[in-house]
């Protein structure tokens, strides 16, 4: 018979290393998450890269700016829309009151005389629609009551029609404004984001990295850029109305970035390229998106002043070229309207309008 061995017992200590091992492990990571209340704090970003930081959070707003412009626009159009039809249905019934007035003076005489025509109870039914769509109707009637009638009854049908298309129309204007309201929330969320990264550099890292303090980012118009530039890129320009755009976008060198506006004294940078052209003569959409369909696309080597040139790959931004290689374009919230070489972003394409 074989012997029976009681199983050795570990020792509690058996395995100590190890586990001293971990504990140290677990009590450096409860020091380093915090665990131990006391926390790291997170390493303090270099100028540089605070400005990759602001640079991408601009581009993106200027996305949302450019989704919240267009939505602008169609809640102006759909605004419009709903008023006309409004007015219109308002004219169709005090027309259609004129007419009732008249029918409602022929029965009240035929009341007197104690006979009253069975069209003219049109007037004291609680629903003339459904009075007038009765199969006899048109039977008992005269002529001239009947033409007056059928107009009534058009006019009531029209009303309809009118009102039912308002309702549409107010329903998509509703949709607009609630597109309107998410993406001023983006809007707002980026820029404020970046001027709290801006607000961590002093003004001289500011200042190195090209960004303006972006509450106070206010260039004179007659600081670093030659005066004389304007003019000498308006008369390279291929025709009047180029030159007039790049005149009116010189003279507003300076101007701050105001996210959503087109002048006169702000602009984003869809507003800049439309208020320029605006006092050439020449009407642009609203958008980015929609800009660079608004004329003749040119590739890059084509460029002359006046071409609008387009950036990144969801044509988020938009400048005015003025010839050598250079733009006026409205660039962000911490730089004012101004002179910048096309290379600095990437190029998406370009538009000849003019």
């Amino acid at each position: 018979m074989a012997a029976h061995r009681r199983p050795r017992q570990r020792s509690l200590g058996g395995g100590g290393t190890a586990r001293t091992a971990f504990t140290i492990a677990l009590a450096g990571a409860a020091s380093a998450t915090g665990f131990d209340g006391t926390g790291v704090a997170a390493p303090e970003l270099t100028p540089a890269q605070v400005k990759a930081k602001v640079d991408k959070l601009y581009q993106e707003a200027e996305v949302a700016t450019e989704k919240y412009n267009g939505a602008k626009e169609k809640a102006t159009k759909a605004a419009g829309r709903y008023d006309t039809l409004q007015d219109e249905a308002a004219r169709r019934t005090e027309r259609l009151n004129s007419e009732r007035d008249a029918l409602g003076s022929l029965a009240t005489a035929q009341y007197r005389d104690g006979s009253v025509d069975p069209s003219l109870e049109l007037m004291f039914s609680s629903d003339p629609d459904q009075y007038l769509d009765g199969a006899a109707f048109a039977e008992r009637v005269g002529d001239r009551q009947a033409s007056t009638v059928s107009r009534v009854r058009s006019q009531l049908r029209e009303i309809e029609q009118l009102r039912g298309a308002a309702h549409v129309e107010l329903a998509s204007l509703k949709a607009r404004q609630a597109d309107l309201k998410r993406h001023k929330k983006a809007v707002t969320g980026k820029l404020g984001e970046a001027r709290q990264l801006l607000s961590r550099l002093s003004e001289a890292d500011r200042a190195r990295i090209g960004a303006d303090d972006p509450d106070t980012a206010r260039a004179s118009r007659s600081g670093s850029e030659p005066r004389g530039a304007g003019a000498g890129s308006a008369t390279a320009a291929p025709n009047s109305r180029a030159a007039a755009a790049i005149s009116y976008a010189y003279e507003k060198l300076g101007s701050p970035y105001v996210w959503g506006a087109t002048g006169p004294d702000a602009f984003d940078c869809s507003g800049l390229t439309q208020a320029a052209y605006r006092a050439a003569g020449i009407s642009l959409p609203r958008t980015t998106y929609a800009q660079i369909n608004a004329g003749r696309h040119v590739s890059r080597s084509e460029l002359l002043p006046g071409d609008l040139v387009f950036f990144y790959s969801g044509i988020s931004h938009v400048g005015l070229y003025v010839g050598n290689g250079q733009m006026i374009h409205a660039p962000s919230p911490s730089a004012p309207v101004r002179v910048a070489p096309i290379d600095e972003m990437p190029f998406a394409g370009a538009t000849r309008v003019a």
